[in-house]
């Protein structure tokens, strides 16, 4: 990986389409004379926006002998063609050899996920820098690593995949409701305790959730498919297209559902009073209104005892969205579980008054002056049983 310059910005958007060697390229690419890789371009830019392009890259020797060079070209493409200087390209090889070309803009939220995820921690320089994941010190797939690699495309291998495949038998080819699978996620793990850590606990859940609920899609995608979208006047292409989206969409909105639950879950563990998704103001319905909504519309029930709680699997832009979802409140409070969210987006939080909270686990994907603000699950149920006294 390495922090684009001018003229690199340049040779990426110009008919060049070529970087010069590099010790680290060696490292990552050997030295033969021509080897043409199959390529998958990436730009994640923002905080919403995406490109994704398949081509190739070719790693070849420049220079006859004794002169040796090698380069790595490119063909034009729609990802290259938005890279600016400050940029971070990251070319990594992948276990069936192919490459992957990503670049995203300096300081992002995605750029902060990806440093961490391959363990640089800081701005990479102007020169090429290499991590080498072996099986000696490939880290375990967290949520956090998992939520990463999904938003570049990547599926993890399932390790519990039989006793995955046994816990959703009973469903067929048909998804239960969101809350009967969160039900199943949490009975799966009887060793977890809510009670004495629940920062690890809705982590923990989350992440059983969203592995049952990938097996049960892929089995109920793969019949779909097998079915086919052709008629025999014609390829319903509509038809691939909106069944496609529904998935995409299924997804969004179960993860969303799934952490409310789980929380519901932990609030009750710990026996705090709440109302979940009831209207306050202006037909808004925060997720969590603490301690209820009789509470919130009683003007003489002191102001400095209620509390509310956005939740939001992941955050993008959207987390404008709770600052206006219960006015009697100042200080709001919003938990997500999306990791490395750019200072830029946790300074305008705190400008507007809104507490960020995950999962302790999660911070050290945060840079350190962002930790020092951040809020855990545990601190958040302090609060709440202390206002509730």
């Amino acid at each position: 990986m390495k922090r684009l310059s001018a003229v690199e910005a340049n040779v990426l958007r110009s008919n060049q389409h070529e970087f010069n060697s590099s010790n680290q390229l060696k490292k990552l690419l050997g030295t033969p004379d021509r080897v043409q890789y199959r390529a998958t371009f990436i730009w994640l830019g923002g905080e919403q926006d995406a490109l994704t392009e398949e081509a190739f890259l070719t790693w070849y020797e420049s220079r006859k002998p004794p002169r040796s060079e090698h380069r790595l070209y490119f063909p034009t493409n729609a990802v290259c063609s938005v890279a600016a200087e400050g940029d971070t390209l990251i070319i990594a090889k992948r276990t069936d050899d192919s490459l992957m070309a990503i670049i995203v803009p300096a300081g992002s939220t995605v750029h902060n996920q990806l440093l961490w995820l391959f363990g640089v921690d800081d701005q990479p320089s102007l020169k090429f820098e290499a991590v080498e994941i072996s099986k000696d010190n490939d880290a375990e797939l967290d949520f956090a690593a998992r939520y990463i690699l999904d938003e570049l495309g990547i599926e993890p291998e399932e390790p519990e995949a039989d006793r995955l495949d046994s816990l959703i038998e009973k469903f067929g080819l048909k998804f239960p409701p969101t809350r009967v699978l969160s039900g199943l996620a949490r009975m799966s793990l009887p060793e977890v305790n809510a009670k004495d850590g629940p920062d690890e606990a809705l982590v923990l859940w989350m992440e059983r959730e969203e592995q049952l609920f990938r097996r049960l899609e892929r089995r109920i995608v793969a019949e779909r498919i097998r079915e086919g979208f052709a008629t025999e006047e014609a390829v319903d292409v509509d038809g691939f297209l909106g069944f496609s989206l529904s998935v995409q969409n299924r997804r969004k909105a179960r993860a969303g559902a799934a952490l409310e639950n789980h929380l519901a879950a932990i609030f009750d563990v710990h026996e705090i009073r709440y109302a979940r998704g009831v209207e306050t103001e202006n037909r808004n319905r925060p997720d969590f209104l603490f301690p209820g909504q009789t509470e919130y519309q009683d003007p003489t029930f002191p102001t400095a005892r209620l509390t509310m709680l956005g939740a939001k699997s992941t955050l993008k832009d959207r987390w404008r969205q709770v600052l206006s979802e219960a006015a009697r409140i100042d200080q709001k409070h919003l938990i997500t579980l999306e990791p490395g969210i750019s200072e830029n987006q946790t300074n305008e939080m705190r400008a507007k008054a809104l507490q960020l909270v995950l999962p302790e686990g999660l911070h050290d994907t945060f840079k350190p002056a962002q930790r020092e603000w951040l809020m855990d699950v545990s601190g958040f149920l302090r609060l709440a049983v202390d206002r509730q006294a």
